[in-house]
């Protein structure tokens, strides 16, 4: 078993739209090369970083106070870093900034001298020189948290080489962005539906991670990108997910709470690697 292995806070959003065909979710496909997960179709997501904690937040978000985003999150605080640290990745590795102007509109990206200087933000955010705080304090914008949802809740297995403490957020895509992978840790974007991406990936063409395949089976479920949002924003806390593994005499499996087995489950033995994809 892999011991003593941090299992660092993460924040994920789906970006939702209505297309022709019904409700559709932005995903990028991370780069082959990537130390976890490379070449698997996700959603805009990472780690809450420290420049995501600070205790400045509030003056720059909309909707949501660090008390309240702390209850829904079951923390005692600092639960507002966990949306924003979902928008700063969503700006990041897709270059749609959920942010409100004065107006309370969702700021607009598609004026090009706009568009080119949010490119700026974009890359020293991205860079580490500058916080997404500092770019929307110059630019009079508050973080949209309030119409972000918390959505699920998942820990990594015991035993692997990585562990993430991740919570999945959903909000509805702004209609004046466009969003593009960042070419650096990504490599491919695309809209699809929910029904569409489990069929490719059982067709073999579309890799997936456990909790990314779980959550595209959930929003399939609704042809409308507004009752996802109205199902997301009624819920109210979801369940912790963490599922374990097993390994007997049908291989190394994942199992959920719930699943014949799990109660009984430990990390297979060093030497197994653990399934990060969906049987």
């Amino acid at each position: 078993m892999v011991s003593g292995v941090e299992v660092r806070d993460a924040a994920t959003v789906m970006l939702v739209r209505d297309g022709d065909a019904g409700l559709e979710v932005f995903m990028l496909r991370r780069t082959l090369n990537a130390d976890f997960v490379g070449g698997a179709y996700v959603f805009p997501g990472g780690a809450v970083d420290d420049a995501d904690r600070h205790s400045d937040l509030e003056p720059v978000c909309e909707g949501r106070t660090d008390a309240e985003a702390s209850a829904l999150l079951g923390v005692a605080s600092g639960g507002l870093a966990y949306w924003v640290a979902a928008i700063r990745e969503c700006f990041e590795e897709a270059g749609v900034l959920l942010a409100h102007r004065d107006d309370g509109e969702i700021v607009h990206l598609t004026d090009p001298d706009v568009a080119e200087r949010f490119a700026r933000h974009r890359t020293a955010v991205h860079s580490g020189e500058r916080r997404l705080v500092e770019v929307c304090r110059e630019e009079g914008l508050r973080l949209a948290v309030g119409t972000m949802h918390y959505f699920s809740h998942w820990i990594t297995p015991e035993g692997a080489p990585r562990r993430y403490d991740t919570r999945f957020f959903v909000t509805a895509a702004p209609a004046e962005q466009t969003p593009l992978h960042d070419d650096r840790e990504t490599i491919a974007n695309l809209w699809t539906r929910p029904a569409d991406a489990l069929e490719r990936y059982r067709g073999g063409d579309f890799d997936l991670v456990f909790p990314t395949f779980k959550s595209l089976e959930t929003i399939s479920r609704f042809d409308r990108a507004a009752d996802l949002l109205d199902a997301a924003r009624a819920a109210g806390q979801p369940p912790l997910v963490q599922p374990r593994v097993v390994l007997d005499e049908r291989g190394v499996r994942i199992l959920l709470p719930g699943d014949p087995g799990y109660d009984e489950a430990s990390p297979p033995p060093d030497g197994v690697v653990l399934p990060v994809r969906p049987d």
